[in-house]
C-alpha cells in the first residue's frame, strides 16, 4: 500500500513540438491515364477532367507497404540530424498494411532500429497524417515522447480493382514521413478534427468483411480479395462543402488568416475539390497550393507529407514557412491544423 500523501510524479515534456524533417519516397514506375484506359472503357480527357490526374506511381509486386515506409523513414531521420536510436515513437498511418495486427509500425521500428520505441498504427485513412501530427505533437509537449517518427505509407494498387471504372485511375502508391521533437516555440496549430459515422460505408474494402462471414458458413467458398469502394459524388459534394469551414477553424484556431499562409497542403483526392476548397478559402493569389495528385493519384495518408517534401525541395514552399494541412476520407473522418515547415 501506498503512503499517505504520495503523489504520481508529473511527466514533463517540452513547451512545443515542430516538425524537425520530411521526407517522401515515391516508386520508380510511372503509370498514364493511357496505360489505365486500357484496362477500363474511359479516356485520357475523361479522367483529368473528374479528377485532374494525368498519371500516379505504382509500386511493383516486390516492393510491399512496409518497404515504402522504410525508405521515407530512413531519410526523415537522417534530414533530422537524428539516428533511429533518438527515435522514441513510432507511429504509422496506412489503410494497406494487409494485417489486422501485429502493427506495420512495429515492423518498422524494427527494420530501421529504432527499437525498444513505441509503435502503433493509425487507420485513419487519408486524415491518418494530420491525426498522427496532432498526436505526436501532443506525446512531445506531454513528455511521453522527445522524438517521433511519423510516417503515412499507402501501398493503393493492392487494393484496387483495376476493372472498375469509378476507382481503377484514381490510387497511386508512396509513403512519406517526419520527425516531430521539441520546440522553444509554437510550431504547430491546434487540431480541428472530427468524424461522421452516418456516412461510414461512402468509401469502403468491398468484400473484405463480408466474405470472411461466408467463408466460416462455407468453407469451400473462395473468398474475394478485398478492394475499395467509393460513393464517388456523396464524398465529392462533402469535401467540398464541409472541409472548408474546418480548413478555416484550423486557421482561427492557430490564430491567423489565409493571408499570412506561406503555402496550402490539402489532401490530394481530387483537383476539383483542391480547388474548390481554395476558392472558399479565399487564398490570396501568393499562396501557393499542392496540386501533387496531377502527377501521384491519391495516395490517401501518405499525398500531405509526399506533397510538402516535393514543394520545399522545389522551392515552392519556403522553409520555415506556414502550412495550411488538411486530410479527410474514410470513415468519414478529417482533420486540420496549420503548421511551421521544416
Amino acid at each position: 500500500m501506498s503512503q499517505a500523501g504520495a503523489r504520481i510524479t508529473p511527466a514533463v515534456g517540452a513547451p512545443h513540438a515542430r516538425i524537425l524533417s520530411v521526407a517522401s519516397h515515391r516508386p520508380e514506375r510511372v503509370v498514364t491515364n493511357d496505360e489505365i484506359c486500357g484496362l477500363i472503357d474511359s479516356s485520357d480527357e475523361w479522367i483529368r477532367e473528374r479528377s485532374g490526374i494525368v498519371s500516379r506511381r505504382i509500386a511493383g509486386p516486390e516492393e510491399t507497404v512496409t518497404d515504402l515506409a522504410e525508405k521515407a523513414a530512413l531519410l526523415a531521420v537522417e534530414r533530422a540530424g537524428l539516428t533511429a536510436a533518438d527515435i522514441d515513437m513510432v507511429i504509422v498511418a496506412t489503410v494497406t498494411h494487409p494485417y489486422q495486427t501485429p502493427s506495420l509500425a512495429s515492423l518498422l521500428a524494427h527494420r530501421i532500429g529504432a527499437t525498444p520505441a513505441g509503435a502503433f498504427d493509425i487507420s485513419a485513412a487519408c486524415a491518418g497524417f494530420c491525426y498522427g501530427v496532432a498526436m505526436a505533437q501532443d506525446m512531445v509537449r506531454g513528455g511521453s515522447a522527445t522524438h517521433v517518427l511519423l510516417v503515412a505509407a499507402e501501398k493503393l494498387t493492392d487494393f484496387t480493382d483495376f476493372t472498375d471504372r469509378s476507382t481503377a485511375f484514381l490510387f497511386g502508391d508512396g509513403a512519406g514521413a517526419v520527425v516531430i521533437g521539441p520546440s522553444e516555440t509554437p510550431a504547430i496549430g491546434p487540431a480541428v478534427w472530427g468524424s461522421d459515422g452516418s456516412q461510414w460505408d461512402t468509401i469502403n474494402h468491398h468484400h473484405s468483411w463480408i466474405d470472411v462471414r461466408d467463408q466460416i458458413r462455407d468453407p469451400e467458398r473462395e473468398a474475394e480479395w478485398p478492394t475499395l469502394a467509393m460513393a464517388g459524388q456523396a464524398v465529392f459534394r462533402w469535401a467540398v462543402w464541409q472541409m472548408a469551414p474546418v480548413a478555416q477553424k484550423a486557421l482561427d484556431n492557430a490564430g491567423i488568416t489565409s493571408a499570412d499562409l506561406d503555402v496550402f497542403i490539402p489532401h490530394q483526392a481530387n483537383l476539383r475539390i483542391v480547388d474548390a476548397m481554395a476558392k472558399q478559402l479565399r487564398l490570396p493569389a501568393h499562396v501557393p497550393i499542392a496540386r501533387d495528385i496531377e502527377t501521384t493519384g491519391n495516395t490517401s495518408a501518405a499525398s500531405i507529407p509526399i506533397a510538402m517534401d516535393r514543394m520545399l525541395a522545389e522551392g515552392e514552399a519556403p522553409h520555415g514557412g506556414l502550412a495550411l494541412l488538411i486530410g479527410f476520407g474514410a470513415g468519414l473522418v478529417y482533420a486540420a491544423q496549420v503548421v511551421e515547415l521544416p
